[in-house]
């Protein structure tokens, strides 16, 4: 299993993270698109997810929510500004307890000849909205999400869906 890099510089409104994925640049964007796989990836193990909506489209949108043990929720939105089939997604990111702080990503997908680097460059309002999401835990949820990513490109995967999102 390949580590998760997240870089965020002091004083800057950015995180950066990379990944590599033992997968083609197929599977991961496919990954990262389909709702039925992105929901057995996205967010932390202990989380259960809700996948309201996931129109991975440029102009689309998308709406999830993860629930705990305790039946705690934590509501995500967001827009798809452009989807680049296998090369870029950009997006916005917004977390319903952080109201009005809104969030850029930028996610490319490198072809490594077989195998995928993911890189996701997140722009935030400010330094303080940066660093009040790395202190909520958004690290543990980036990595583990990232682990259970490589585990769904890591095998075969079912058919695309068909019909709507």
């Amino acid at each position: 299993m390949n580590p998760t890099t997240i870089t965020a510089p002091p004083g800057t409104p950015f995180i950066d993270v990379v990944r590599e994925f033992e997968a083609s640049r197929t599977k991961v964007f496919r990954a990262s698109t389909d709702p039925e796989l992105v929901a057995r990836w996205l967010g932390p193990r202990e989380l259960e997810m809700d996948l309201h909506s996931y129109d991975a489209r440029t102009g689309g949108s998308y709406g999830y929510v993860h629930r705990d043990a305790a039946g705690n929720e934590y509501a995500f939105r967001g827009v798809f500004h452009t989807v680049v089939p296998e090369e870029r997604i950009v997006q916005t990111f917004e977390y319903a307890g952080a109201p009005d702080v809104v969030s850029v990503d930028c996610t490319t997908y490198e072809d490594l000849g077989g195998r995928t680097r993911l890189h996701t460059h997140t722009v935030f309002p400010s330094v303080e909205a940066r660093d009040a999401a790395l202190a909520s835990g958004m690290e543990h949820g980036i990595v583990e999400s990232m682990d259970r990513l490589d585990e769904v490109t890591g095998g075969d995967l079912p058919r695309a869906s068909q019909g709507g999102e």
